[in-house]
């Protein structure tokens, strides 16, 4: 029997790698999607006319309901969420609505109307926020730092309630950073590479960041979401922290990337206080040695081949344009 599976955020960075996992593995692949006057299909226009979408909102009950009826989906993959952590502080309630109280009614709509579905939440690193252990692993306390975090805890937190109180297979994967080409604009590793590439063609004359200090845990997207799949794939429901287990700075993605075109990021970068997060994440490492030991994943793309992979993507896009 052919598999189908029902993923929001489709038209994301992860769920866009996602969708092209799970086509190549045989599956019929659907997609909930808000209804937008100018919908953003740029990720996933390659794939257009192998996917099915279906007008679905986290903030609304009965679509999700009808977007899984439809699909009839062995297995659910939550990707969406408002997932920019600059834009919660500005937009608290939105986040908690849809990327905290949206995990409960999915987890609703699949009780409802299948509970044997296989369940995947989008967990993040920003749970760990203000650290209490380095490097992170399952066990680590939560100390969430933005309103973003927040919800993302309370996403992760019902997901487990929902596997212990109704029995259903629900899993968490905290994955940390991960980044490609596709990563929206707004993402700091893009908003670089991109400015790299500016710069390089003479469109742009330097680059504006916040703490260039921040040390974060960066992977390939697409490595990434080969372990969301794997979870589903077990026998037992867990929970797992997908990393690199390697922490690089700010600082240190810049100057590869003005590297890879021939520039002295020196020369370019300049620290603005408009970029500054009201409470700071200094540090994320994780410590992916679960999912190394019972999904057999590790991350393939180490991190200099990412920062030259989204940087040479970048140019050739301002080069074409």
């Amino acid at each position: 029997m052919v598999k189908s599976a029902l993923i929001t955020g489709i038209t994301g960075q992860d769920g866009s790698y996602l969708a092209e996992l799970l086509l190549a593995k045989g599956y019929k692949v659907f997609g909930a999607v808000r209804r937008l006057s100018t919908p953003n299909y740029s990720r996933i226009e390659h794939i257009r006319d192998q996917v099915e979408l279906i007008d679905a909102d986290l903030s609304d009950q009965l679509s999700l309901i009808h977007a899984i009826e439809k699909s009839e989906p062995q297995e659910v993959y939550n990707l969406a969420a408002q997932s920019f952590v600059a834009t919660s502080w500005q937009q608290a309630i939105l986040t908690g609505e849809c990327t905290g109280l949206g995990v409960t009614r999915m987890l609703e709509a699949v009780k409802i109307v299948n509970p044997k579905i296989r369940f995947y939440q989008a967990s993040s690193s920003e749970m760990y926020g203000k650290v209490r252990e380095t490097p992170q692993s399952e066990d680590t306390p939560f100390y969430p730092r933005s309103p973003y975090a927040v919800a993302k805890v309370y996403g992760h937190y019902i997901t487990l309630n929902y596997r212990e109180s109704y029995g259903m297979y629900c899993v968490s994967g905290i994955l940390f950073n991960h980044e490609s080409p596709r990563r929206g604009i707004e993402f700091v590793t893009r908003k670089i590479t991109d400015a790299v590439a500016r710069i390089k063609v003479g469109k742009q004359k330097q680059l504006l960041l916040g703490n260039t200090d921040a040390r974060r845990d960066w992977g390939f997207a697409k490595d990434y979401v080969e372990a969301m799949w794997l979870m589903l794939q077990q026998d037992i429901p867990d929970d797992y922290v997908i990393a690199t287990g390697e922490a690089h700075s700010v600082e240190e993605f810049c100057r590869l990337a003005f590297e890879r075109v021939g520039l002295n990021h020196k020369d370019y970068v300049k620290t603005d206080e408009r970029f500054m997060r009201p409470a700071e994440v200094d540090l994320l490492c994780g410590d992916a040695g679960k999912a190394q030991r019972q999904l057999g994943w590790k991350p393939s793309t180490p991190f200099k081949e990412l920062v030259h992979l989204m940087t040479d993507a970048d140019l050739e896009l301002q080069r074409r344009s």
